[in-house]
């Protein structure tokens, strides 16, 4: 692919998105960016506000295998990994693959379910196979899991781990609708349900390639200095006991140049990476103390890195050949 190829693609979903979702434009380009980057997303919103709705016209959107999981208390590791069962027709065992075998997979509710399931996933999302009984099967490409969660749900819930969330690329929240893009969800829904006229647009080959065509958008290193210093700034904060890891630094990386193709260009600038930093860093950090949430004081701390590390002043932008300009 190239840049006109990769832009018609992302059209092509946004247009498909845009028949169902009302709004939220920027909920929806960070969706395409972690599309485009390879990543994982956390849907984190109050219920009701269209988290699994989205995930599900996204994957309608793709000519991709799709399986949705409703995370459970009760669910446990094999539910989502598949089993190794006695056939006695044959006299052998088969594996009988589970949901995770799927280009995309839909964890509903994924905070409902035991740190002991929640677990199960951290060897697909990190390298994309999942062992068994001792036997490692690689998944299919490509290969992204969204989650959802309700943040203020919290009874019978059970909090991501570290390790877990800092799997997810982003966190992506879009909060309720304004007072016209209600009238327009009512309008919209009153007397047929849209996602009925929702069919793929794009293929898994066409997916392959636009995220082939993401890794090759050019960047600075002065822009790759300001990522590092970007993330070494979250860890010398007094109040965080946990800041952002390197895996970190490469998610902003890889998020920037997904944001960038899905703003038209095939180069990166400090924009980009300014508008990518609280979804992909936020969730990573974790606090010693605070009478605010986990997730407002991420937020706070990043606008404020954002706010203090200086933006690099010669800033190189390249064409689409790689040519300095």
């Amino acid at each position: 692919m190239n840049l006109q190829e990769v832009t018609l693609f992302i059209g092509s979903i946004r247009e498909n998105l845009s028949k169902v979702i009302v709004g939220k434009e920027q909920g929806v380009d960070l969706l395409l960016t972690a599309l485009l980057a390879k990543g994982h997303i956390l849907l984190e919103d109050v219920p009701g506000t269209g988290k699994t709705l989205l995930a599900k016209v996204l994957a309608r959107s793709l000519d991709c295998s799709f399986n949705r999981i409703q995370f459970t208390p009760d669910l446990l590791p094999s539910d989502l990994s598949g089993i190794n069962f006695y056939n006695q027709k044959s006299g052998d065992f088969q594996f009988r693959p589970g949901p995770v075998f799927a280009n995309i997979l839909l964890a509903d509710e994924i905070n409902r379910a035991t740190p002991r399931t929640q677990s199960s996933l951290l060897e697909c999302m990190e390298e994309r196979q999942i062992t068994i009984d001792g036997v490692t099967h690689e998944l299919e490409a490509p290969f992204l899991v969204i989650a959802t969660q309700n943040p203020i749900d919290n009874q019978g819930t059970f909090p991501l781990p570290e390790a877990q969330l800092d799997r997810f690329l982003m966190r992506i929240t879009t909060g309720y609708p304004s007072s016209e893009e209600g009238i327009h969800i009512l309008q919209r829904f009153r007397q047929s349900n849209p996602m009925d006229t929702i069919y793929s647009v794009v293929s898994a080959k066409d997916v392959l390639s636009a995220q082939q065509f993401a890794a090759s958008v050019n960047i600075s290193d002065d822009l790759l200095t300001y990522i590092i210093q970007i993330t070494e700034a979250t860890r010398k904060s007094p109040s965080v006991k946990l800041g952002a890891s390197p895996r970190a630094s490469g998610a902003l990386l890889r998020a920037a140049q997904g944001y960038a193709l899905v703003r038209g260009r095939d180069y990166v600038t400090p924009d980009d990476i300014k508008s990518v930093a609280v979804p992909v860093l936020a969730h990573r950090l974790l606090f010693n103390h605070g009478l605010k949430s986990r997730e407002a004081q991420g937020v706070e701390l990043v606008n404020q890195v954002l706010h203090q590390v200086e933006v690099p002043t010669e800033l190189v932008a390249f064409t689409r050949s790689g040519r300095v300009e």
